[in-house]
C-alpha cells in the first residue's frame, strides 16, 4: 500500500492545475459536472475515482486510459512502471492490459486477437497509369 501511496503521491506533485482540467475533462462521462466542479486538486481527483472504484492499487487501467487520451506518457510512464515493478505484471500481460484498457474494451477482450497469416487480406497493386 505505501507503494500505491507513493505513486499516486507523485503523479499528483506532476499534475498542474491546468492538467487537472484537462484530465477531468477526459473523464467527464464518469464525474458528473456538479461533483467535477468541487474537485480542485489532483489529491482530490484520485480520491473521486478511488471512491467510485475507477481506482484502486490493483487497478490502474482507467488512469492509464485517461493519462494516455490527455497526451500525458509521462504520467502514463510512472503507472506502467508502478505496475510492472510493484505489481509483477509481466510484458506478456501487459499486451492483454493494452487490449482492455478501455473500460468498455473488456466486454470483447475474447475476441480481440491478431489475425493469422491466412485470414489477412492481401490486396493487388493499384493499376499502372497508361
Amino acid at each position: 500500500m505505501a507503494e500505491y501511496s507513493s505513486l499516486l503521491s507523485d503523479l499528483s506533485e506532476n499534475i498542474t492545475n491546468e492538467d487537472l482540467e484537462q484530465l477531468k475533462s477526459a473523464c467527464k462521462e464518469d464525474i458528473p459536472e456538479d461533483q467535477s466542479n468541487n474537485i480542485t486538486s489532483s489529491k482530490e481527483w484520485f480520491s473521486y475515482l478511488e471512491k467510485n472504484d475507477k481506482l484502486s492499487q490493483d487497478n490502474l487501467s482507467y488512469i492509464e486510459h485517461i493519462f494516455e487520451i490527455s497526451r500525458r506518457p509521462d504520467l502514463l510512464t510512472r503507472v506502467i512502471e508502478y505496475r510492472t515493478t510493484v505489481l509483477k505484471i509481466s510484458e506478456d500481460d501487459e499486451i492483454d492490459t493494452k487490449l482492455t484498457r478501455i473500460p468498455s474494451a473488456k466486454k470483447y477482450k475474447d475476441i480481440i486477437r491478431q489475425p493469422s497469416e491466412d485470414e489477412i487480406i492481401k490486396l493487388a497493386p493499384p493499376p499502372k497509369k497508361v
